[in-house]
């Protein structure tokens, strides 16, 4: 579901505000007049600006008390009001409003993390306070703030499909959720998928009672100078096949298709946003389940276009299906640039930990503009290296290419993956975003909750913004 928490923008703050928020400066100057001394204030509470940082102070409302919140933006960089703006959000839990007096600067990025600090996911009866019912911002920008609000839903988008279980998230599941307004939409059953040779999201997907599904999704502008094709790895449940992950590897595999729901989001939001180039979104949507009828290690499919690949772990599945969609777009809808988005690796995780996202990139200045836009709204990503020494790890014996390292002759597994879909490209410009370590957070913190985490939303739209 949507981010049930309002938005609303008053020029002024009620004089009868149960809680109000209001920015002081590094030099801790509140902005309003205040019941007791300023500076006595901000020495007894040990103030010091800090973006997040919040003194609340009770102030008279005729027969009542109210809260004032004095909240601190430190260098009033994006980052920081992100910071500032969920800490505010988080305080106001249970609170039916929270009057906010907005700082200088980005208002949208304000207005997104106060907003994204409210997500709640939760199947059954809530529990704990529930997030405050309404945000109003002060003297804050119309626009900006509603690009914020739209910034945030769609990220929120995102977190409710890949924090759907996998009993109801089934890749046909999957397909009816990616209608939206503004977009046309086609979709690929197994019948379609085979009579057109889609050989690796039928051979992931041939384990499963549930059938695999191609998704596109197309975003055509009125003029535009530049077609994109987005790519997401949609696997609603990984198991590994009969590659069998561990048990409690399996317990977040729900969140396998945290790529897919990333371009669906995305794609959904472009018509909001108005964006400027024309988008196609493909979803490579599969359940990798262990049956009598799945793929076995040792067999040879056949990709769309035509190259053969070994199966010689079905637990590399993401792969087989990216590739399949990135063979489809190369040939048929023949974009100026490529980008993919995955849970591919746990490699990358022991890479680049939890807070920061991988792209691997054939053209310097896609990658370049993609790390940009990762500072810019927080999905922040950190350029690796496609090492060509290491493409001998994907050669097979009996077919064009293995789909995994079979003997840990190189033991770089983000990168091989990388490597894997380089193959299916066409010598286009091509960016892939591993996000296994980033996609699921483990605390609530700032504007995350505990699940999935949406990455890669932010990004791509603020990429796509920027074209």
């Amino acid at each position: 579901m949507p981010i049930q928490t309002t938005a609303s923008v008053l020029p002024e703050a009620p004089s009868d505000s149960a809680l109000l928020a209001v920015p002081y400066d590094s030099g801790l100057n509140p902005r309003v007049e205040l019941p007791v001394p300023a500076a006595a204030l901000m020495a007894h509470h040990a103030a010091k600006g800090e973006a997040g940082e919040i003194v609340e102070v009770p102030v008279s409302r005729g027969d009542s008390v109210g809260g004032l919140l004095l909240y601190g933006v430190g260098d009033g960089s994006p980052r920081a009001l992100r910071r500032a703006a969920s800490a505010l959000t988080r305080r106001a839990k249970g609170r039916p409003e929270l009057t906010v007096v907005v700082p200088d600067g980005d208002i949208a990025v304000f207005a997104e993390a106060a907003l994204l600090a409210a997500y709640t996911f939760k199947i059954g009866a809530p529990q704990g306070k529930p997030p405050v019912a309404a945000l109003t911002f002060v003297g804050a920008d119309e626009s900006a703030v509603r690009r914020g609000e739209s910034v945030a839903q769609a990220v929120a988008v995102a977190r409710d499909l890949a924090n759907t279980p996998a009993s109801t998230k089934t890749p046909s599941w999957l397909a009816d959720q990616a209608a939206a307004d503004g977009l046309e939409v086609k979709v690929w059953d197994e019948e379609a998928l085979r009579s057109e040779g889609f050989g690796g999201i039928l051979a992931v997907g041939q384990g499963s009672v549930h059938p695999p599904r191609l998704i596109q999704l197309s975003y055509t502008p009125d003029s535009y100078d530049e077609h994109v094709v987005l790519v997401g790895k949609g696997i609603t449940f990984d198991s590994g096949g009969l590659s069998l992950k561990p048990t409690d590897n399996m317990k977040t595999q729900k969140t396998d298709m945290a790529g897919g729901a990333v371009v669906i989001a995305v794609m959904g939001a472009l018509v909001a946003l108005g964006s400027p180039v024309r988008v196609t979104g493909l979803v490579a949507a599969a359940e990798n389940m262990p049956s009598g009828t799945a793929q076995r290690p040792g067999d040879v499919i056949t990709h769309y276009g035509g190259t053969t690949v070994e199966v010689t772990n079905t637990d590399a599945e993401g792969r087989l299906v990216l590739a399949d969609a990135l063979a489809y777009a190369d040939a048929v809808l023949e974009p100026d640039a490529m980008i993919d988005i995955a849970t591919l690796t746990g490699a990358i995780s022991v890479a680049l930990g939890r807070n920061i996202g991988a792209v691997y990139a054939t053209d310097d200045e896609l990658a370049r503009t993609l790390v940009s836009s990762g500072e810019v709204t927080d999905d922040r990503l950190w350029r690796m290296p496609l090492i060509d020494d290491y493409r001998p790890a994907l050669d097979s014996p009996i077919a064009d290419m293995q789909n995994a390292d079979l003997g840990g002759r190189f033991g770089a597994g983000s990168i091989t993956a990388a490597l894997f879909l380089r193959e299916f490209t066409g010598k286009r410009p091509w960016a892939h975003l591993d996000i296994a370590g980033v996609g699921r957070s483990t605390v609530d913190e700032g504007t995350l909750s505990k699940g999935a985490t949406g990455f890669g939303v932010r990004v791509l739209l603020d990429w796509l913004a920027r074209r």
